[in-house]
């Protein structure tokens, strides 16, 4: 496949590598983070991976107002007050030159995204070649949204299975039909998101209908390839009896498809919060809406009363 482009190989952006992973598909697997995605949930836990570029991420607590990042920055994104306060300036793009990440003396500062080509990605994939061959894992590509850089995807996805690497990707389904057409014969496993059946309420809860969304995952299913549906269950967002119901209903019409292979529930967490403060962003869900395990096994029951599919409820 071709990985150069006007004689320089191709580039795609991340902005994480998660080692030993075990819950985004089978085995011990390692996850690659890619940047850049079309949907706006508003319990997003990566908001570092939502915009292409460069996200500029600061701990204003560890912060000693030194001033070396101001004086270091090309762009002018780091300033300092009158008071001698170091504030970030929002209104600027950050280049991803890290010049603010190398020197601060405290780790107060870091850059989400960076450049990696497909054979620098493959050397670090392999790296654990013998977990994967061990515990049927492989790798994972997500996000963000890994059909936001679709080519370099693709180039991934094939010189893993070449390595004889398992292969999955994490996918909110909103991309052109022609990506995943492109993808599907070097994806061994979709893990693909149904964040809510109903059109309006999904559009209300991530900024997109979801008429594109089932549209992809019909192909895939009806393609023959192995798929997973991850639900993720938000309290009082789209965890009503009705919407749970109907979304069983919807994919009752894959009742003859053995290669949609389970159904897993994704409880809302918390753990992207502190991700926000960082990014001087608000995060949009502000009340508590964390589970009880009473809540969840009720959730759990509620599903599988409504559908004969395997059921995982997934805890992070």
């Amino acid at each position: 496949m071709e990985n150069v482009v006007n004689g320089k190989e191709r580039t795609a952006r991340i902005f994480n590598i998660q080692k030993y992973s075990i819950y985004d598909g089978p085995g011990i697997r390692t996850l690659i983070f890619f940047k850049g995605c079309p949907l706006r949930c508003k319990w997003c836990s990566n908001p570092e991976g939502l915009e292409y570029k460069h996200s500029l991420m600061f701990q204003k607590d560890m912060c000693v107002n030194c001033g070396i990042c101001a004086e270091v920055c090309p762009v002018g994104i780091h300033q300092m007050d009158a008071n001698g306060q170091h504030y970030i300036d929002r209104s600027k793009d950050c280049i991803g030159c890290k010049k603010c990440e190398m020197s601060c003396p405290r780790t107060a500062l870091s850059v989400a995204g960076s450049e990696y080509t497909v054979n620098e990605l493959v050397d670090i994939v392999m790296e654990d070649s013998s977990f994967y061959y061990s515990s049927g894992g492989g790798v994972t590509l997500g996000g963000g949204e890994v059909t936001s850089q679709p080519t370099f995807a693709m180039n991934l996805l094939h010189e893993c299975k070449n390595k004889g690497v398992h292969t999955a990707i994490e996918t909110c389904g909103y991309a052109n039909p022609s990506v995943y057409q492109s993808i599907e014969p070097y994806v061994d496993l979709f893990l693909y998101d149904m964040k809510c059946i109903d059109s309006q309420t999904h559009q209300a809860l991530t900024g997109v209908p979801n008429e594109l969304i089932l549209e992809n995952l019909d192909f895939l299913i009806k393609n023959g390839n192995n798929v997973i549906v991850r639900m993720p269950i938000i309290k009082g967002y789209n965890d009503s009896k009705i919407l749970l119901k109907a979304a069983m209903q919807y994919l009752d019409r894959y009742k003859d498809y053995d290669n949609l292979l389970e159904i897993n529930l994704l409880p809302y967490h918390k753990l992207g919060v502190n991700k926000y403060r960082q990014l001087d962003m608000t995060y949009p869900i502000p009340d508590d809406i964390d589970y009880t395990d009473e809540e969840l096994n009720a959730i759990e029951n509620l599903i599988k009363e409504n559908t004969n599919r395997k059921i995982r409820l997934i805890k992070h």
